[in-house]
């Protein structure tokens, strides 16, 4: 997890979004909107706390083929960053 931690640090992003406090689907309808605001290839970093997130965001990149990079789980947060398709 510690190892998680440091790549997600040093991974860049380009649109952050703040999804804490909000239970499913809005993390993943609000991730979709971010979404189609960028370009191919940019990256969103999502933060949420909803505890269903990790499934669903699994669950929607493999659906939408948009490229899950990482998925990390700390202090009661998941974070998440997602490269556009």
């Amino acid at each position: 997890m510690g190892a998680g931690r440091i790549a997600d640090r040093a991974m860049k992003f380009d649109v952050e979004l703040d999804a804490r406090r909000l239970a499913c689907p809005l993390p993943i309808l609000r991730a979709k909107k971010s979404l189609s605001q960028l370009t191919s290839g940019q990256v969103l970093r999502i933060v949420a706390t909803d505890k269903g997130a990790p499934k669903d965001f699994e669950i929607f990149c493999r659906q939408t083929g948009n490229e899950l990079l990482s998925s990390l789980a700390q202090n009661g947060e998941f974070i998440f960053l997602i490269r556009r398709r």
